[in-house]
């Protein structure tokens, strides 16, 4: 599994997370270096999407 490729800074893509899914916490968007699978886990356990489908989507932000 390759790493999340991020454009800008992880504040702004986690805004952008948060307007469109607005069902989402800061402790579910806690991110820790290293962790990049359980924070996929959380994400895919509360929307409902593959790591693979949430992995493109936080990419193209």
């Amino acid at each position: 599994m390759t790493n999340l490729k991020l454009k800008g800074s992880w504040n702004e893509v986690k805004g952008k997370l948060k307007q469109k899914y607005g069902q989402l916490t800061d402790d579910d968007l806690a991110f820790a270096e290293g962790k990049q699978d359980e924070f996929l886990g959380r994400l895919q356990q509360k929307l409902g999407k593959s790591k693979e489908d949430l992995r493109r989507e936080i990419e193209s932000l």
